[in-house]
């Protein structure tokens, strides 16, 4: 059998096509089910939107009543009555169901409006409904076929009285070029390239699909299709839709791996199918595809941004849901509420469903402590991803901190099968994001203060936790801060490194300290500079500031970049450098600050783990990991009094030593650390050029060092 073209051309059209017409040519196959299993007897639901439920009605009778013999059918459709005691139209209904579960079997009793039977809260049935399910259950030798709209959803009760269901939503893609005229395809051009237009009506219905072809106006044969195209998209997007206009060049900065992914997996291949001439070349990369994907990573990175910007690339319609608005206090309205949502994105496709946070409710089953309803959601996501066709061009877009939480159903290949991790922006990425704030806020970036500021956004942002970093929106807040400090003093020139400064320090409630707690915070901090300068292996400090800096701190030392895999003389370096702070406070002021509490607290933990957890105790613990890794107070449970009172001791004996270390380091370098403490003091911070001419004038022998800082100060060491 040849491949089927999904090329078209006016010539190959019908003049004219009744909405009947459609309706057989679009569900042929369908409706032929239908009528083979009423006929052996099979009740039947049929799920289609009011729109089409005559057509469909209309075409199923008269199949059944083509047939040898004929099929007798009863339509139960309430119909008007004369007599005043009738009454509304589901109690006439009920009168025409309790005479025809009165007739012998045999007969085709068609309901076409199932959905009188809820109530219009949700779906629970209505009492005078409650007697017609009845009625239905008492009949079970008698054939039914229903009629239901997917989107008034049908209670259980009802659903489980046909033994089998069928839905008919959108136009299977191989039936499209049989619904199209031969003026309206001239609309298009000399030919249509089937796939271009299928993206845009693949969840129209057969005769809405008619109105919208009918609609377009322009002249024929035209040189381009994309006029005809944008009408089709703009009569198939369903109102509250969101139509996104987010270039994933020109709107985000950077991450050029996760772009070069979403290209490569999606949007290119969807390319080759559109434009693709036979239907088993089409079906064949559409199976490359997956049914959603889930961009991964920490907070304010853009992970919703990336999911818009490729909705924008398909010419796709957009719903951002959240887990909390789809909860619900009533039993199975939660559900209702996410095959809603399926209903809608396939009506208006191409859509794209984005589930913003989706461990809200899609954590693993079973772990969850909460009513229940999530489990039951998981269910329904579950089902709803399954049930659409692959060739509807819906794809669903999850977002989340904690992929490692969510239900392992929902990784599985052929659902969230793409997993794309969107991290803390590196060195260029950050360039590119403030380029892109830059242009969108006027700020006129030059080479010297844009590189100021990509070096002063390392490390952690301000009012953020110590595990934080800058992140797109840290980025996007800090420009509009620079943007807000230029409109107040009135400035349209250059960006000067002094505005990033105040931008940055605009951002977090200034710690303004009197002149003796600066002394003692400086001499501090420059007890951790310097020791991290004179060890090879510490992380090298780049930048030391006071409280009225940017860290929400009394003081800090930012660090460049540590390596992922450390090595014992690296943690015992560490630990070294966090102990330096008070050493430097004694040596200098004679006395400790309680400032220097949490280095003791953070350096005992580092000294309890290379013990503990990575055996570097001495002969009386061995080479032995002991008790749990997460410092919780049960690590103890299992050991010997005397084996806890030699881990104690080894710990002390290893802190002790780095005491002794940092100690012997500040006393040979005191002279630098008094110019680092001067320095500071006059100018509130110092910057990795300062420390390399400080390194210079009085540590000449660490040139490693010296080397490395002016690396950092030229902006060319890489991140």
């Amino acid at each position: 059998m040849p491949p089927i073209s999904l090329t078209l051309r006016p010539a190959n059209c019908p003049a004219s096509l009744t909405d009947q017409e459609v309706i057989e040519a679009a569900y042929s196959v369908d409706l032929a089910e239908v009528v083979r299993k009423l006929c052996r007897g099979v009740s039947v639901l049929v799920e289609c939107e009011k729109e089409i439920c005559l057509h469909v009605l209309m075409a199923i009778r008269q199949r059944l009543k083509s047939l040898k013999p004929a099929r007798e059918i009863e339509v139960i459709s309430g119909r008007p009555s004369t007599d005043p005691n009738a009454g509304n139209l589901l109690q006439r209904m009920l009168g025409e169901l309790e005479k025809a579960a009165t007739q012998p079997p045999g007969k085709v009793n068609i309901l076409p409006h199932l959905d009188l039977l809820t109530t219009s809260g949700g779906p629970t049935i209505t009492d005078t409904g409650r007697e017609a399910v009845n009625q239905l259950y008492q009949n079970p030798h008698h054939v039914w076929l229903g009629f239901g709209d997917p989107t008034l959803p049908l209670p259980g009760v009802v659903r489980n009285l046909f033994a089998h269901r069928i839905q008919l939503m959108g136009i299977p893609r191989e039936k499209l070029a049989l619904l199209i005229t031969a003026s309206e395809c001239r609309k298009f051009g000399e030919t249509i390239h089937v796939g271009e237009v299928y993206r845009y009506v693949s969840g129209a219905n057969p005769v809405r699909l008619r109105r919208l072809l009918a609609a377009i106006e322009g002249q024929d044969l035209p040189s381009s299709p994309q006029g005809a195209l944008v009408q089709l998209r703009q009569g198939t997007l369903q109102a509250g839709l969101e139509m996104p206009t987010v270039d994933l060049d020109r709107d985000i900065g950077g991450y050029g791996r996760v772009k070069k992914r979403i290209r490569e997996e999606i949007l290119d291949i969807l390319k080759l199918r559109d434009i693709s001439e036979d239907q088993d070349r089409a079906r064949g990369l559409e199976n490359l595809l997956p049914r959603g994907l889930i961009f991964w990573g920490p907070p304010g990175t853009g992970k919703t941004l990336f999911a818009k910007a490729m909705a924008t690339a398909l010419g796709a319609s957009v719903q951002v849901v959240s887990g909390p608005e789809l909860k619900s206090k009533w039993v199975g309205e939660s559900e209702e509420n996410l095959r809603r949502i399926f209903v809608q994105a396939r009506q208006s496709a191409p859509s794209v469903i984005i589930f913003d946070e989706i461990d809200s409710f899609a954590v693993a089953r079973g772990t969850f402590t909460g009513s229940g309803v999530e489990h039951s959601m998981v269910n329904q996501l579950l089902t709803e991803m399954d049930g659409f066709r692959k060739e509807e061009l819906v794809f669903v877009v999850a977002t989340t901190n904690l992929v490692e939480v969510l239900d392992p159903a929902l990784l599985r290949p052929g659902r969230f099968e793409y997993q794309i991790h969107v991290p803390y922006p590196e060195k260029e990425a950050r360039r590119a994001i403030l380029e892109v704030h830059g242009r969108a806020m006027g700020l006129p970036w030059d080479e010297e203060t844009l590189a100021h500021a990509v070096r002063r956004s390392r490390g952690t942002p301000p009012g953020a936790s110590k595990a934080a970093r800058w992140s797109g929106d840290h980025l996007q807040a800090f420009c509009r801060s620079l943007a807000r400090l230029r409109l107040r003093k009135g400035q349209t020139g250059a960006i000067s490194l002094g505005d990033v400064e105040e931008a940055l320090r605009g951002q977090v409630e200034n710690k303004l300290l009197t002149s003796e707690e600066a002394r003692v915070v400086a001499g501090h901090e420059c007890g951790h500079a310097v020791v991290g300068l004179a060890l090879e292996r510490a992380p090298l400090p780049e930048r030391i500031a006071l409280g009225d800096d940017i860290a929400g701190a009394l003081g800090y030392v930012e660090t460049g970049p540590g390596r992922r895999i450390h090595a014992v003389p690296e943690l015992l370096d560490a630990v070294c450098v966090l102990l330096a702070g008070r050493e430097a406070e004694v040596l200098l002021e004679g006395e400790l600050s309680l400032g220097s509490g949490h280095d003791l607290w953070e350096a005992t933990r580092v000294a309890r783990e290379l013990v503990e957890v990575y055996g570097m105790g001495g002969a009386s613990t061995g080479v032995c990991h002991y008790g749990a890794r997460d410092g919780s107070p049960e690590r103890y449970k299992d050991l010997s009094a005397s084996v806890r009172e030699a881990l104690d001791a080894e710990v002390r004996k290893l802190l002790e030593e780095q005491v002794l270390r940092a100690r012997a380091i500040l006393g040979e370098r005191k002279a630098l650390m008094g110019a680092l403490r001067s320095k500071l003091l006059a100018q509130g911070r110092l910057e990795s050029g300062d420390l390399a001419d400080l390194l210079e004038s009085h540590a000449p022998d660490l040139k490693n060092r010296i080397k490395a800082l002016r690396a950092d100060r030229d902006d060319e060491e890489a991140e």
